[in-house]
């Protein structure tokens, strides 16, 4: 049964513009793995953290570095989850995340389903 969606799009030249006015932002946002990625990954990234905020209810006190989206061999995206957003996935009794980024034409997107 689906339990939460979310959605976020981002432009990816104000993202990077925004990374490089404020340089602690790149480190307040991604884990190390992540931050090595290009404007583009990093907005879509971005975008999936977002995404996953909202399909957990937006609550407050989540931290960023506690989603990571990794890829699998194929390349294919998953969401990683520990600290804060790992209880509230638990209080909202999520089993699964289901995870799709995109990039082009200068908008980076990501969609999140959680499953119980």
């Amino acid at each position: 049964m689906i339990i939460g969606v979310g959605i976020d799009v981002v432009d990816i030249d104000r993202f990077a513009e925004s990374l490089e006015r404020t340089p602690a932002l790149r480190e307040r946002l991604f884990t190390p793995t992540e931050r090595e990625r290009s404007p583009a990954s990093l907005a879509a990234r971005f975008a999936a953290k977002e995404a996953l905020a909202k399909a957990l209810g937006a609550p407050t006190g989540m931290a960023w570095l506690d989603a990571e989206i990794v890829n699998e061999s194929t390349g294919r995206p998953l969401l990683e989850i520990r600290g804060s957003v790992r209880a509230r996935f638990d209080e909202v009794g999520a089993r699964s995340i289901h995870v799709s980024l995109s990039h082009d034409a200068g908008i980076a997107s990501a969609v999140v389903v959680l499953e119980s």
